[in-house]
Protein backbone atom coordinates (compact mmCIF):
# COMPACT_ATOMS: atom_id res chain seq x y z
CA UNK A 1 0.00 0.00 0.00
CA UNK A 2 1.14 3.16 -1.23
CA UNK A 3 3.75 2.19 -3.02
CA UNK A 4 2.53 3.72 -6.48
CA UNK A 5 0.93 0.34 -8.09
CA UNK A 6 -1.82 2.47 -9.65
CA UNK A 7 -0.40 5.68 -10.19
CA UNK A 8 2.59 3.85 -11.95
CA UNK A 9 0.66 0.88 -13.39
CA UNK A 10 -1.96 4.09 -14.83
CA UNK A 11 1.56 5.80 -16.60
CA UNK A 12 3.18 2.39 -17.73
CA UNK A 13 0.28 1.34 -19.59
CA UNK A 14 -0.25 5.00 -21.22
CA UNK A 15 2.92 4.83 -22.38
CA UNK A 16 3.03 1.45 -23.92
CA UNK A 17 -0.80 1.88 -25.34
CA UNK A 18 -1.95 -1.12 -22.98
CA UNK A 19 -5.18 -0.71 -20.94
CA UNK A 20 -4.32 -0.81 -17.21
CA UNK A 21 -6.56 -2.27 -14.86
CA UNK A 22 -6.61 -1.62 -11.05
CA UNK A 23 -8.05 -4.88 -9.37
CA UNK A 24 -9.68 -3.16 -6.13
CA UNK A 25 -10.86 -0.55 -8.97
CA UNK A 26 -12.56 -3.55 -11.14
CA UNK A 27 -13.95 -5.05 -7.67
CA UNK A 28 -15.20 -1.85 -6.91
CA UNK A 29 -17.24 -1.53 -9.93
CA UNK A 30 -18.49 -5.10 -10.04
CA UNK A 31 -19.65 -5.33 -6.17
CA UNK A 32 -20.94 -1.20 -6.84
CA UNK A 33 -19.35 -0.69 -2.87
CA UNK A 34 -15.71 0.42 -1.99
CA UNK A 35 -13.11 -2.11 -0.54
CA UNK A 36 -14.19 -0.76 2.89
CA UNK A 37 -17.85 -1.16 2.56
CA UNK A 38 -16.74 -5.05 1.09
CA UNK A 39 -14.07 -5.40 4.07
CA UNK A 40 -17.35 -3.76 7.17
CA UNK A 41 -19.67 -5.90 5.84
CA UNK A 42 -18.48 -8.60 4.24
CA UNK A 43 -15.11 -9.59 5.73
CA UNK A 44 -11.41 -9.82 4.51
CA UNK A 45 -11.95 -13.65 3.44
CA UNK A 46 -14.48 -12.38 1.35
CA UNK A 47 -12.73 -9.46 -0.64
CA UNK A 48 -9.95 -12.30 -0.80
CA UNK A 49 -11.94 -14.34 -2.82
CA UNK A 50 -13.50 -11.13 -4.96
CA UNK A 51 -10.09 -10.89 -5.54
CA UNK A 52 -8.91 -14.65 -6.77
CA UNK A 53 -12.25 -14.03 -8.35
CA UNK A 54 -10.69 -11.07 -10.67
CA UNK A 55 -7.53 -11.90 -11.74
CA UNK A 56 -9.00 -15.64 -12.68
CA UNK A 57 -11.19 -13.57 -14.80
CA UNK A 58 -7.95 -11.10 -16.32
CA UNK A 59 -6.40 -14.55 -17.08
CA UNK A 60 -9.29 -15.98 -18.80
CA UNK A 61 -9.51 -12.55 -21.41
CA UNK A 62 -6.26 -13.96 -23.01
CA UNK A 63 -5.61 -10.36 -23.44
CA UNK A 64 -2.34 -8.09 -22.81
CA UNK A 65 -2.93 -5.43 -19.51
CA UNK A 66 -0.54 -3.16 -16.88
CA UNK A 67 -2.41 -4.87 -13.87
CA UNK A 68 -2.14 -3.17 -10.27
CA UNK A 69 -2.92 -5.78 -7.42
CA UNK A 70 -4.00 -5.01 -4.09
CA UNK A 71 -1.26 -5.74 -1.77
CA UNK A 72 -2.99 -8.96 0.01
CA UNK A 73 -3.73 -10.05 -3.38
CA UNK A 74 0.03 -12.16 -3.18
CA UNK A 75 -0.13 -13.78 -0.13
CA UNK A 76 -2.24 -16.66 -1.50
CA UNK A 77 -0.56 -19.36 -3.16
CA UNK A 78 -3.46 -19.59 -5.62
CA UNK A 79 -2.88 -15.73 -6.57
CA UNK A 80 0.53 -15.61 -7.47
CA UNK A 81 0.09 -18.81 -9.78
CA UNK A 82 -2.25 -16.60 -11.60
CA UNK A 83 -0.01 -13.60 -11.33
CA UNK A 84 3.18 -15.64 -12.93
CA UNK A 85 0.57 -17.01 -15.59
CA UNK A 86 -0.86 -13.34 -16.39
CA UNK A 87 3.15 -11.87 -17.27
CA UNK A 88 5.60 -9.92 -15.61
CA UNK A 89 5.65 -9.68 -12.22
CA UNK A 90 7.15 -6.00 -10.36
CA UNK A 91 7.09 -5.66 -7.18
CA UNK A 92 7.40 -1.53 -6.43
CA UNK A 93 9.41 -1.56 -3.02
CA UNK A 94 9.38 1.95 -0.77
CA UNK A 95 10.83 2.48 2.22
CA UNK A 96 8.75 2.83 5.46
CA UNK A 97 9.42 6.36 5.66
CA UNK A 98 8.17 6.53 2.40
CA UNK A 99 4.98 4.84 2.88
CA UNK A 100 4.13 6.21 6.15
CA UNK A 101 4.44 10.03 4.41
CA UNK A 102 2.37 8.76 1.04
CA UNK A 103 -0.40 6.70 3.42
CA UNK A 104 -0.78 9.35 6.50
CA UNK A 105 -4.29 10.77 6.54
CA UNK A 106 -5.54 7.89 4.04
CA UNK A 107 -8.70 6.41 5.20
CA UNK A 108 -10.12 4.40 2.32
CA UNK A 109 -7.76 1.17 3.17
CA UNK A 110 -8.72 -1.11 5.78
CA UNK A 111 -6.09 -2.76 6.83
CA UNK A 112 -4.70 0.53 8.33
CA UNK A 113 -7.60 1.97 10.38
CA UNK A 114 -7.57 2.08 13.91
CA UNK A 115 -3.87 1.41 14.45
CA UNK A 116 -0.49 3.20 14.99
CA UNK A 117 0.19 3.76 11.03
CA UNK A 118 3.80 3.30 11.16
CA UNK A 119 3.88 -0.02 13.25
CA UNK A 120 1.38 -1.11 10.86
CA UNK A 121 3.03 -0.85 7.97
CA UNK A 122 6.23 -2.12 9.28
CA UNK A 123 4.40 -5.32 10.63
CA UNK A 124 2.48 -5.97 6.81
CA UNK A 125 5.69 -5.20 5.38
CA UNK A 126 7.34 -8.12 7.53
CA UNK A 127 4.28 -10.29 6.55
CA UNK A 128 4.57 -9.71 3.13
CA UNK A 129 8.16 -8.44 1.72
CA UNK A 130 9.51 -12.65 1.70
CA UNK A 131 6.14 -13.64 -0.63
CA UNK A 132 6.95 -10.30 -2.38
CA UNK A 133 10.73 -10.52 -3.79
CA UNK A 134 9.92 -14.64 -4.36
CA UNK A 135 7.18 -13.72 -6.85
CA UNK A 136 8.82 -10.56 -8.87
CA UNK A 137 10.70 -10.72 -11.71
CA UNK A 138 11.93 -7.20 -10.62
CA UNK A 139 11.78 -5.53 -7.98
CA UNK A 140 11.73 -1.71 -8.82
CA UNK A 141 12.30 1.03 -5.41
CA UNK A 142 10.29 3.90 -5.82
CA UNK A 143 11.66 6.11 -3.13
CA UNK A 144 12.14 10.02 -4.29
CA UNK A 145 11.48 8.32 -8.00
CA UNK A 146 8.58 9.60 -10.84
CA UNK A 147 6.64 7.66 -12.56
CA UNK A 148 8.60 8.08 -15.57
CA UNK A 149 12.03 6.91 -13.90
CA UNK A 150 10.04 4.08 -12.62
CA UNK A 151 8.59 2.92 -15.65
CA UNK A 152 12.09 2.91 -17.33
CA UNK A 153 13.73 0.96 -14.67
CA UNK A 154 10.24 -1.81 -15.38
CA UNK A 155 10.73 -1.67 -19.37
CA UNK A 156 14.51 -2.43 -19.00
CA UNK A 157 13.92 -5.26 -16.47
CA UNK A 158 11.56 -6.47 -19.05
CA UNK A 159 14.08 -6.18 -22.24
CA UNK A 160 15.99 -7.93 -19.95
CA UNK A 161 13.87 -10.40 -19.15
CA UNK A 162 12.53 -10.79 -22.84
CA UNK A 163 16.31 -11.52 -24.04
CA UNK A 164 16.74 -14.70 -21.80
CA UNK A 165 19.44 -13.37 -20.02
Amino acid sequence: MGSGKSSVGRFLSGKNDVKHIDTDWLIEKQQGRKISQIFSEDGEEVFREMETDCIRELLSRNRKYVISVGGGLPMREVNREILRELGFVVYLKAEVDTLEKRLTGDNKRPLLQDSNLRDRIVSLMEQRECTYEALADIIVCTDDKDFAQISAEIMEGMKYENTGN
